[in-house]
């Protein structure tokens, strides 16, 4: 469930829908060749997790969120946000 904000350098709660930004992410592998161990072993199909984040509305103007395998869910900055630092 979510309960804050993404940025680990914000503490913004989740209170509404339409403030900030949602992201569902999905964090599992759905790579054909992976390992038996990331996969379901009764249907040895790769496994998928979705998750969802949120980034509150400051954050969601400067970021995005990404997801790194062997790392997990980190914020990158925006483009033109980025643009318009320099």
């Amino acid at each position: 469930m979510v309960s804050k904000c993404a940025n680990p350098d914000c503490s913004a709660p989740f209170l509404y829908l339409h403030q900030g930004k949602l992201f569902r992410m999905e964090t599992g592998t759905v790579d054909a060749n992976a390992s038996v161990l990331e996969a379901d072993p009764e249907t040895k199909k790769a496994s998928r997790h979705i998750e969802f984040y949120w980034l509150c509305n400051d954050c969601a103007a400067a970021m995005t969120l990404t997801y790194k395998k062997g790392i997990g869910v980190t914020t990158k900055p925006l483009a033109r946000a980025q643009g318009a630092a320099s």
